[in-house]
């Protein structure tokens, strides 16, 4: 890939524009080819339209980059149920490219970019590796060597990107219409200016040093996690280098021994979700590129471009809402929820409705017994949270999501289906009690954390 990042809102919406259509159509002509065929044949024919729907969402998502990218790296932690079995393995790996091995753009694109801000490579590196080590949504990242003998990660945006993104924040209504089956609520104006709020964030390269070199310092010298801290002098508008992780990516963490996935598991669910409960803060990422497994054991987390920070208020609101839904109280969940307006009076839904949505959407959380969770149970989860218009839970298609719950519950939800890629197995509830009733921990990660805390 060369040049610059196509940032016309015109432009990228008939990208997009095409790939609803080219999905649509696809499935029409499927349906259409299957009459009078025979059950095989009828099965080689989806598989085949399956399969070309996976490579156009890498090539077109992908290629554009931006929000549209990050679409394709929050699709690729789900399991689609409607895909062949056969081919599911093959279909994840497809959206997995988009957050290991995303299209790169040509180094000499990226290097006036990385020189624009800093001034000649050679004034600032000892070695700049031309290859791209990884290719995030708005931003490729280099390996390189400071003068002082450091390695750093340098991660340049692409030209044009902002431009993109601004184009995609536009498109946001266009977007909805493809995010209808993992993100229903989109549509509502709340939660769109709450996403492109939030996304925006990702473009300020100065202020995600800021964050980075933050969240380093405080889990510095923790037994578990490493968090590669800024190289604030050298971080720009357009370029932001830290320390480097030389770690194994979260694909190889998946063939581990199921005892050494668990660990990683439980060490997930502390980073993404007991931070939010305990701290009122988050990285809003949780998708596996951003997690590796370092050279010394621990878990190393990059990425802050999304982390957030939430009003302790809200944060409690979710809190003693979960409180309810485990403790056996739906009138009282109910109660929360109506006078939050999340939920109308008129409505016609019921306080059992209520609660056993919540338990089907964050339920891991409250049973007190191990869960092994898997694929299909993190994509279960994710549908009927965000989907509560599916059969199951049909009366809660009214439910409005607050604008500042959208990245909280995204998180949450997210980190269940990267545990579920992981097939972690784990009493969560047990870890969750430390959050939901301020309990001591219950395992030696949990113990040795709060030492270091």
């Amino acid at each position: 890939m060369t040049g610059r990042v196509r940032g016309g809102r015109v432009a990228r919406g008939r990208r997009l524009g095409k790939l609803a259509a080219g999905q649509a159509l696809r499935g029409a002509g499927t349906r259409v080819q299957m009459i009078g065929r025979t059950e095989e044949a009828r099965r080689i024919l989806a598989e085949r339209s399956t399969l070309q729907a996976a490579q156009q969402l890498v090539t077109v998502l992908g290629g554009m980059k931006g929000a549209a990218m990050k679409l394709g790296q929050m699709l690729s932690v789900l399991e689609v149920d409607l895909i062949p079995e056969a081919h599911q393995e093959m279909f994840r790996a497809k959206l997995a490219e988009l957050r290991d091995r995303a299209p790169a753009v040509d180094f000499a694109a990226m290097r006036k970019v990385i020189e624009d801000d800093l001034g000649p490579l050679s004034r600032v590196f000892a070695d700049f590796d031309e290859t791209p080590v990884a290719a995030a949504s708005i931003g490729q990242v280099y390996r390189a060597t400071l003068h002082d003998g450091r390695t750093v990660a340098v991660k340049a945006k692409y030209p044009g990107v902002d431009d993109a993104v601004a184009a995609d924040m536009r498109n946001l209504e266009f977007f909805s219409r493809l995010w209808k089956s993992a993100l229903p609520s989109a549509a509502d104006g709340g939660v769109l200016d709450e996403i492109a709020r939030n996304i925006g964030t990702e473009l300020d390269y100065v202020r995600e040093a800021r964050t980075q070199h933050r969240v380093a310092a405080r889990f510095r010298g923790h037994p578990y996690i490493v968090i590669p801290d800024s190289i604030e002098e050298f971080c720009a508008p357009h370029v932001l280098v830290t320390e480097f992780i030389d770690g194994s990516p979260f694909e190889h963490i998946r063939t581990l021994p199921a005892a050494d996935r668990d660990r990683v598991g439980e060490l997930i669910y502390r980073f993404y979700i007991t931070g939010l409960f305990t701290d009122a803060e988050f990285c809003g990422d949780p998708h596996p590129g951003n997690m590796l497994l370092a050279a010394d054991g621990r878990i190393g987390f990059v990425d802050f471009g999304l982390y957030h920070r939430m009003d302790p208020r809200h944060v409690e609101f979710e809190r003693t809402a979960l409180r309810a839904a485990a403790e056996n109280r739906p009138r009282d969940l109910y109660d929360l929820w109506t006078d939050r307006g999340i939920i109308d009076p008129a409505a016609g839904v019921t306080p059992q409705e209520c609660f056993e949505y919540v338990w089907a959407a964050a339920g891991w959380h409250l049973l007190d017994e191990e869960i092994t969770i898997t694929p299909e149970l993190a994509t279960a989860a994710v549908v009927h949270a965000v989907d509560p218009r599916s059969a199951d839970f049909r009366g809660m298609r009214r439910q409005l999501l607050p604008p500042e719950h959208v990245f909280s519950r995204r998180a949450d939800l997210l980190t269940f289906a990267a545990l579920g890629q992981l097939g972690a197995t784990g009493n969560w509830h047990r870890i969750a009690r430390e959050w939901l009733y301020d309990e001591p921990p219950v395992t030696e990660i949990g113990r040795r954390s709060r030492l270091h805390a």
